[in-house]
């Protein structure tokens, strides 16, 4: 996954308070989202997401920001709705799923790749079809279109929702992205295989991009095995070049993953080597 909006607002903050240090309520933050200035605006709908507020009144507040039309840059941005998106992924509630799907068809890139991300975290797999659709824009009688500059769509996150929704049918349009230009769209691509269809011939395209000489691409390498558990990756995450904290949430991810495929209460010898490895990386 990458976090590539810059232009997003996320503040640090880990207490539910103002920048002023003002303590924020759950109503403060619902009226203000829905209130004039657009400043406090965009906070709130973040504030909501980061402290997991799913009260039918926020929920219901976000999801009529995804509609908002005051807040925009001049580049032609939506930050409010991209936070408003990005809030809705993290409260559980389906209700936001009709409101979302209608947001991948907004102009601003980054709303629909934090649209695709919120409804992968979702998980309903009503969304399929749309997804599908949008991601089949990037190709044209089975073959890719070729790519401006910049991306037109945020393939990585269709692609990861896809994948985690088990949406097989988007197997034939998954496939061309392989041979994208850009790597981490292949990396997409390859989980997204993987899990559609458990073919470790995917999942090995992802050990070998932690050779990758570029430090960001085996970041998100990493990232992609621990997220599809592929065991047999363990030894070459954990030699992986890049920082051990990464390595460890991979790990963490194939050992959560052992854990459940584990048909008994002792754990397996998988699973059993992974924390054998994370003990070396601590």
């Amino acid at each position: 996954m990458q976090f590539s909006d810059s232009q997003a607002f996320q503040p640090s903050a880990s207490e539910p308070v103002t920048s002023e240090g003002e303590q924020l309520t759950v109503e403060t933050a619902i009226a203000r989202l829905q209130g004039a200035d657009l400043g406090l605006r965009s906070y709130a709908a973040w504030w909501l997401g980061r402290f997991r507020i799913s009260e039918p009144a926020a929920v219901d507040a976000l999801i009529a920001a995804l509609a908002d039309e005051d807040d925009r840059t001049e580049a032609g941005g939506y930050p409010l709705r991209r936070n408003a998106a990005r809030a809705l992924g993290k409260l559980n509630d389906r209700r936001a799923v009709p409101a979302l799907v209608e947001a991948l068809n907004c102009s601003d890139y980054y709303v629909r790749e934090a649209v695709a991300q919120s409804l992968e975290q979702l998980g309903d797999p009503t969304c399929i079809p749309a997804l599908t659709n949008l991601l089949a824009r990037g190709l044209q009688d089975g073959q890719l279109v070729p790519e401006p500059q910049e991306l037109a769509q945020p393939y990585d996150a269709i692609m990861e929702a896809l994948g985690r929704l088990r949406a097989v049918d988007a197997v034939p349009i998954v496939q061309p992205f392989l041979d994208h230009p850009i790597q981490r769209v292949q990396y997409a691509a390859a989980r997204a295989l993987y899990q559609l269809t458990l073919n470790p011939v995917y999942a090995e395209q992802l050990v070998q991009a932690l050779s990758n000489p570029s430090l960001q691409l085996r970041r998100a390498a990493l990232a992609d095995l621990g997220t599809i558990g592929y065991l047999p990756s363990a030894a070459a995450i954990a030699s992986t070049l890049a920082e051990n904290s990464l390595k460890l949430i991979s790990l963490k991810g194939l050992l959560e993953y052992a854990v459940q495929q584990s048909d008994c209460a002792e754990l397996s010898h998988d699973a059993v080597q992974v924390m054998q490895l994370m003990d070396g990386l601590l």
